[in-house]
């Protein structure tokens, strides 16, 4: 229970990467806010679910690129739990396409949701870790942010924005304790990979030394030991779980 008595809000977090994440770190003994766009049904169900670790939650339905919901948000979390120790910037879309078809509305979305997201949430939430003089905030990239994906101009620009807007922050709030770090998965196994041809899943493979998709808790264990005490002397970093591609 290393994160017990920490309060800590994760976007994006009523199902997938983001749900796994919120439920580690409740298994870690953390209460959690859970933010997302989707209807507030699912959000409550997810929450309902994350109490059984024991632990308090709130579901919040806000979203992240506003700047007043992502306020309230922030605020309800820190009236609720007492303060907030942790934010796990995880909420994210994917608008796939060749940038020759690529339309604007592809293009800007991707970047409101993933980048400036990330800024709007961190802005939101710093002004209560300044205060109390420590923090923990996990962004999550991705490796097409380093290498580069075809089909995905938006989305690897918008992870590769999100690792030098990390960079940023730990710089500026390194003098307040509070720590800033990323996460930049590869291949996930998800709904979505299991959908895939064999032929498309062989080719992605052949990239991962490794020789398999990572898992979801491969990423969520990572985010919870950069939520945790144990880094506490790491900050600034992007930590790839990519089963060795891109290296």
């Amino acid at each position: 229970m290393e994160l017990k008595g920490k309060a800590a809000i994760v976007t994006g977090a009523a199902r997938g990467i983001g749900k796994n994440i919120a439920a580690a770190l409740a298994g870690a003994g953390a209460d959690i806010a859970l933010v997302d766009v989707l209807p507030q049904e699912e959000i409550d169900a997810t929450a309902k679910e994350i109490e059984a670790a024991g632990v308090r939650t709130l579901a919040l339905r806000a979203d992240v690129a506003n700047l007043d919901e992502m306020s309230e948000a922030a605020a309800k979390t820190a009236e609720t739990f007492g303060n907030i120790h942790i934010l796990v910037n995880n909420a994210g879309i994917t608008r796939d396409n060749l940038a020759l078809k690529m339309t604007d509305q592809q293009w800007d979305q991707v970047i409101n949701v993933n980048l400036k997201g990330t800024f709007i949430a961190t802005k939101a939430v710093i002004r209560y870790m300044m205060k109390q003089r420590a923090g923990k905030i996990v962004n999550v990239a991705s490796i097409v942010g380093v290498m580069g994906n075809a089909g995905q101009a938006n989305y690897s620009a918008s992870k590769a924005g999100i690792i030098g807007f990390t960079k940023s922050m730990a710089k500026e709030l390194a003098s307040r304790n509070i720590n800033v770090n990323a996460v930049a998965p590869g291949f996930i196994a998800t709904a979505m990979t299991d959908r895939l041809a064999d032929d498309v899943k062989t080719q992605m493979l052949a990239q991962i030394p490794l020789k398999r998709f990572g898992a979801v808790d491969d990423v969520s264990r990572a985010v919870r030991f950069l939520c945790s005490e144990d880094s506490a002397y790491i900050t600034g970093h992007v930590l790839h779980i990519t089963g060795g591609m891109g290296m």
